[in-house]
C-alpha cells in the first residue's frame, strides 16, 4: 500500500474517533464493519473531511484482520474476555492493535497513547490504565505483520 503524506495528530485522532463510532455501531448491532462503514460514509456531507481516508483504512484494516486482533486481545487481556470488556474499550483496543501490527507509519507509543486519550473522554475511569497495560503487552510480545 502506498503511503500518503503523514497527517497531523489531531486529524488522526478525529479519524480514530470516527472509526470507533463505526466499529462500536457494528459491534453493538452485530453487523459487518464494512457494511456499517458504507452507510456511515453515505451520510457524510460533501466534501468529506481529509481524515476520512484514515478512518476507512482503520475500519477496513480491523475488519480484514479481526480474527487475529481479537485473538491477541483475548490472549493478553489478563482476567478479561472480549465479551466482558466495555464495547468502547474493546473497539479502541481493536483500532490500536491494528495500528500496532499493521500500520508501519504509526509508532507503538502513539497507538497506545491515542487509545488511552480517547478512552479518557469516552469510557470508564479505569479504561485508560486497562488499555495501557493490554496494548503495552501486545506491543512487547506480538510481532508486527
Amino acid at each position: 500500500m502506498a503511503e500518503g503524506p503523514k497527517q497531523s495528530m489531531p486529524a488522526r485522532r478525529k479519524a480514530r474517533r470516527r472509526a470507533l463510532d463505526v466499529l462500536y455501531q457494528a459491534d453493538l448491532r452485530d453487523l459487518p464493519e464494512r457494511e456499517v462503514l458504507g452507510a456511515y460514509l453515505e451520510r457524510l456531507e460533501q466534501p468529506r473531511p481529509d481524515h476520512i481516508g484514515y478512518t476507512v483504512r482503520l475500519v477496513e484494516g480491523v475488519a480484514e484482520h479481526r480474527a487475529r486482533i481479537d485473538e491477541l486481545i483475548a490472549s493478553y487481556a489478563e482476567g478479561w474476555t472480549l465479551d466482558r470488556m466495555p464495547p468502547v474499550d474493546r473497539n479502541l483496543a481493536r483500532i490500536a492493535v491494528w495500528e500496532l501490527l499493521y500500520a508501519p507509519d504509526v509508532d507503538a507509543p502513539v497507538a497506545i497513547s491515542e487509545a488511552m486519550e480517547l478512552a479518557k473522554s469516552l469510557s470508564t475511569e479505569d479504561s485508560p490504565r486497562f488499555l495501557n497495560g493490554l496494548l503495552g503487552r501486545i506491543a512487547d510480545y506480538a510481532p508486527r505483520a
